[in-house]
């Protein structure tokens, strides 16, 4: 299992539009539908990787603890489905019901989005603000497959309860690890 990190995209940088397939609803979806009132939490996750499988449970929960007070979820796959079958839309969609998925499962099948990201690793998180400017990128938390220790969100809870408080996020921002996106 690849160990790849994020790129960590610029702090700052306004998050890229785009409009993909949501393969929980089979409709198209834009990030100006999908925007949280507060801020919006992005994710490039997959199917397969077991890093994404070890935090499912948790980046569900965090879902459910925040959309409520105005963070929205958005979850995206950029994998590459001709080389990981596994990863293809009608795969995504019995994962997201599987798992219990409350938020857009999104599918880049030109991976332009994940490239307008720099996204590089499943998972991958990015927290905007409520203009869509770019305040937290990095690791869910320090768990990994095999660490034991178990998910508990907490550097990307700590991101979004300071933006939900307008206080400092610190600068201090860890990189994802994860298994690298699948590239054509």
């Amino acid at each position: 299992m690849a160990q790849t990190p994020s790129t960590m995209l610029p702090l700052g940088t306004k998050a890229a539009n785009f409009g993909l397939l949501d393969t929980v609803s089979n409709t198209f979806v834009d990030l100006a539908g999908c925007k949280g009132t507060k801020g919006t939490v992005i994710m490039f996750i997959c199917n397969h990787c077991p890093f994404v499988k070890h935090v499912n449970q948790e980046i569900v929960k965090l879902a459910k603890d925040y959309i409520s007070k105005g963070i929205n979820c958005i979850a995206i796959s950029s994998n590459d489905v001709e080389k990981y079958p596994q990863d293809a839309p009608d795969k995504m969609s019995e994962t997201a019901k599987t798992e219990g998925y409350i938020f857009p499962y999104l599918y880049d099948q030109t991976q332009q989005v994940a490239k307008a990201y720099q996204a590089a690793c499943t998972p991958d998180f990015y927290l905007f603000d409520n203009g869509l400017k770019l305040v937290y990128r990095g690791q869910l938390d320090s768990s990994r497959p095999g660490n034991n220790i178990p998910p508990n969100g907490e550097d990307l809870r700590n991101a979004i309860e300071a933006l939900l408080e307008h206080s400092p996020i610190s600068a201090d921002q860890k990189p994802s690890i994860g298994c690298n996106i699948k590239w054509k």
